[in-house]
């Protein structure tokens, strides 16, 4: 039995070769609202209804340890976000194990749809990055 369910997408990040241009395409066309900016990163979070979407400059800090803009051998999409309920690590990494799935480190804080709230993240099969996000503990800014 699983120790968590999937509630829903907390938030996609979206790998982009122009921050300020795609940052106004989704907020003029999808109707996004810019809710955090984070600079030194290079990320910008978009809220997009319940959930987020954030954009990530593949000229910036985390776009860099993306690889190459999306074209041959580069990927766009940075990792998909899962928000769970309940969020136990001990649990969900025993759980993880049972499949030889080990995640990346131990769980850590980090900005959502909700808030700030503890993470795991990990791979697919194929390469793919998923994290795995529980309630927040802080209300977002």
């Amino acid at each position: 039995m699983q120790p968590f369910a999937v509630e829903r997408i907390d938030h996609v990040v979206l790998r982009v070769r122009d921050l300020s241009a795609s940052t106004a395409f989704y907020q003029s066309v999808l109707g996004c609202e810019v809710a955090r900016t984070r600079a030194d990163l290079g990320l910008i979070h978009l809220r997009a209804g319940v959930s987020m979407i954030d954009l990530v400059s593949v000229q910036g800090k985390l776009g860099l340890a993306g690889g190459p803009a999306a074209a041959e051998g580069g990927r766009n999409m940075d990792h998909i976000c899962l928000r769970v309920e309940p969020f136990d690590e001990a649990k969900i990494v025993a759980h993880l194990a049972r499949f030889a799935v080990r995640p990346w480190a131990e769980a850590s804080p980090k900005f959502g749809a909700e808030g700030e709230g503890l993470s795991l993240y990990f791979e697919d099969p194929d390469g793919n990055v998923i994290e795995i996000k529980g309630p927040a503990s802080s209300q977002p800014r």
